[in-house]
């Protein structure tokens, strides 16, 4: 099974740059979205059915324009669940997870801490979050949480880590919250098969960064140990351009 997870910074805008051409060529069974910023009725379902993604799922930001978060899938899920339940989290729309019979998956859109106030908001995020999913995983233990982590895990992640040690994403705070996501029992699947450096998934819209390959890799699929065995490749897309960020790939059985 492929399962590709992509910021698109926006579907609407992402469309008119030819999303569907690409979708349908890259031709995943399931592709998590993260920052859709758009609710569902303002989007032309038709063309991702047509595309055959029949069973489309989006959660969206109670505020429009904002966050929010979509799968698109060719399988059919048994379960679809919106959110996390914790009302703090929810209001934003970053979480939406699908089950199927031998495994589940999310789309997760982590919040920036582009100031102070949405740095605490992130850090409080982080520490909810990893309550819920550790309880999560009592029940659901093959688990894959895929999406906009907004976090560079080492300094292998990031072009330039000494000047930007100190801006959220590269935070020392940050990255000891994600290293000790990834030991309560998940796999980072580019690392566990790609040690190669200069492997970046965002790039500022400044400065030509994307071409001269001065990026962060802050997208993740995390897999969950007990599927360990199962992970088969994972890789990443930069050619894909509809966003400031490219998509990432995993390839399980």
């Amino acid at each position: 099974m492929k399962i590709i997870s992509y910021n698109v910074n926006g579907i609407r805008a992402a469309l008119k740059k030819g999303f569907i051409e690409w979708l349908t060529s890259a031709n995943p069974d399931i592709i998590c979205l993260q920052e859709t910023k758009a609710h569902k009725e303002q989007l032309d379902i038709d063309v991702f059915e047509k595309a055959g993604y029949i069973y489309n799922y989006w959660f969206s930001a109670q505020k429009k324009g904002y966050s929010s978060v979509a799968i698109l899938s060719k399988h059919k899920p048994n379960h679809v669940e919106y959110g996390t339940g914790i009302e703090s989290m929810d209001f934003e729309g970053r979480n939406l997870r699908i089950d199927f019979d031998n495994f589940s998956l999310m789309s997760l859109y982590l919040p920036s801490g582009t100031n102070d106030a949405r740095l605490d908001f992130k850090l409080n995020y982080m520490a909810e979050f990893q309550e819920y999913v550790n309880e999560l995983k009592n029940n659901i233990p093959n688990l894959i949480i895929c999406g906009d982590y907004n976090i560079c895990h080492t300094e292998i992640d990031i072009h330039n880590p000494v000047q930007n040690k100190n801006t959220s994403g590269f935070l020392p705070v940050e990255r000891e919250w994600l290293g000790k996501f990834i030991d309560s029992g998940f796999i980072d699947s580019f690392r566990y098969l790609n040690k190669e450096p200069h492997n970046y998934t965002w790039w500022s819209y400044r400065a030509n960064a994307r071409n001269n390959n001065k990026g962060w890799r802050i997208d993740y699929h995390m897999v969950s140990e007990p599927m360990k065995d199962r992970i088969k490749r994972a890789y990443i897309l930069p050619e894909a351009k509809h966003s400031d960020h490219c998509p990432i790939v995993v390839e399980i059985d």
